[in-house]
């Protein structure tokens, strides 16, 4: 018992000589802690069981404050008023995270073969590999050691979808059934030659584009009876709510026609499950059709047999008008001019984002559409509660999702592919080209809603954020040049 007492008495006075001292290093002050924990229990042999328990865990209290007092002595002085010189340090309670480098270990245009090789971890590849798919997805063959455990696949090439050719242009779609983590949106990417028409239809859901190229009219009309005639550039939107029936038809301002991009609130929906008026018109007997337009029979000889879903037709006219309407125009067009809105400069990139606010007929579907300069990246952070669909429209750049629970992995994009990222999934999107990164961010919502990584630590009182992440004084106050959220970084 009086050895036990002595190891108490030597654990205190070396509380108090630490406390008076400068701070050792971290190693050494888990060493001395480590000594006092072995003492107690080699000397709790001699005594019942009971006593080493209790009597343990007040000398393991006494040996944490006496680290805690000498780190927190210890800390510099506070540069700004972010930081403060008080601040009780924490003790290492887990291993520190790696800095080990995780570049992407070469790119597309790489000429040499990748190989499964990170570091000292991994092998070379001794059977066949598709070296292109390899090039492009760096970080999945050899993935950055921050990866842990399982993502679902976030990435789809729009070149991998199957594509429905018709006279007249083309369509190709991404749903679940090739990315089944993308529950809540479904992309399409349309091609009309000029003049080409993609026929009247409606969908259950809502309808968003964004056009690639050329520029597009569209017409349709509301459940009051209003119409609506604009026509969609490269760089415009347009939105159709859902059940509201429109048509899209190429002008010849290209001679090519036109492209775009369309995006559907609901994961499972199928191009080919639309609602088209052909074939609606095909399955109604044609004596229901005359009573219904108080025509003859006769009058529809001549309806298709079957649905024309895109087919060619001379270019619409130029600045065409809507027919009359004693009804009028809709309130709110379906066409936005995104292509007119100058972005909002930023260290590193820009933004526009265009919602509801800004769109009012846009209620189910927002937008960012954003860039990123060589070197910077999309800041750190999370939607709160929709999802995020991606499309890249140019350069490359790398994403990793943090799925909770300790899972990660990291996606590479290059244009044409599509990203989708769920809900509070932690997140950012890096430039690892030598070209400007543009991307889109699409939103099954109403308002467009992002929390920044950065912003929340600095508005966060800087002795919570130090005890979470250590921080010196320094780094505490320069988190507060993102008290305005950064959203795209430039480089250092």
């Amino acid at each position: 018992m009086l050895r036990f007492a002595t190891a108490i008495l030597c654990s205190v006075l070396l509380a108090t000589c630490t406390a008076a001292a400068p701070a050792p290093p971290s190693s050494v002050v888990s060493s001395a802690a480590s000594t006092v924990s072995s003492t107690v229990v080699a000397e709790s042999s001699a005594i019942p069981s009971s006593a080493v328990t209790s009597s343990a865990i007040s000398t393991s209290a006494v040996s944490s404050s006496a680290i805690s007092s000498s780190l927190a002595s210890s800390a510099p002085a506070s540069s700004t008023g972010s930081a403060t010189s008080t601040a009780i340090g924490s003790t290492e309670t887990v291993p520190y995270a790696s800095d080990d480098p995780n570049y992407p270990a070469w790119n597309e245009t790489s000429t040499t073969d990748p190989e499964a090789v990170h570091g000292s971890l991994g092998a070379s590849i001794l059977g066949p590999q598709n070296v292109p798919v390899a090039l492009q997805n760096p970080d999945l063959l050899a993935p950055p050691t921050t990866d842990s455990g399982s993502v679902n696949n976030a990435k789809w090439p729009f070149a991998m979808s199957h594509n429905r050719l018709q006279t007249g242009g083309w369509a190709r779609q991404q749903n679940v059934g090739v990315m089944p983590l993308a529950t809540s949106m479904a992309g399409v990417n349309m091609r009309l030659e000029a003049g080409a028409i993609r026929e009247l239809h409606w969908h259950k859901t809502a309808e968003w584009s964004y056009v690639l190229k050329g520029s597009v009219q569209v017409t349709s009309i509301n459940s009051d009876g209003q119409n609506y005639l604009g026509t969609a550039s490269a760089g415009d939107l347009w939105y159709f709510p859902p059940g509201v029936p429109h048509s899209l038809q190429a002008t010849d301002d290209d001679p090519d026609g036109a492209e775009f991009l369309l995006v559907f609130n609901d994961g499972a929906f199928s191009e080919d499950a639309t609602f088209l008026l052909t074939e609606w018109l095909a399955h109604v007997p044609k004596e229901v059709l005359a009573k219904n337009f108080k025509a003859s029979m006769s009058a529809f000889d001549h309806i298709p047999a079957e649905q024309l879903y895109i087919f060619p037709s001379a270019p619409p006219p130029t600045n065409g008008a809507p027919v009359a309407d004693p009804a009028g125009q809709v309130p709110n067009p379906f066409v936005f001019h995104l292509s007119q809105v100058n972005a909002t400069a930023l260290d590193g990139g820009s933004v526009k984002v265009v919602d509801s606010t800004t769109f009012t007929v846009s209620e189910a579907i927002a937008v960012a559409e954003v860039t990123v300069e060589p070197g910077a990246m999309r800041e750190l952070h999370w939607h709160p509660t929709q999802d995020e669909w991606t499309y890249f429209l140019g350069g490359s750049g790398r994403v990793t999702l943090f799925a909770s629970e300790g899972n990660a992995r990291t996606f590479n994009y290059q244009a044409g592919d599509v990203g989708f990222v769920p809900a509070s999934f932690g997140h950012y999107v890096e430039n690892t080209g030598n070209e400007t990164l543009h991307y889109l961010e699409i939103f099954n919502t109403a308002r467009f809603q992002d929390i920044s990584l950065s912003q929340w630590l600095a508005l966060t009182p800087p002795d919570m954020v130090r005890a979470h992440l250590q921080l010196d004084d320094d780094t505490l106050a320069s988190l507060d040049q993102f008290k305005t959220k950064a959203t795209v970084v430039g480089p250092k």
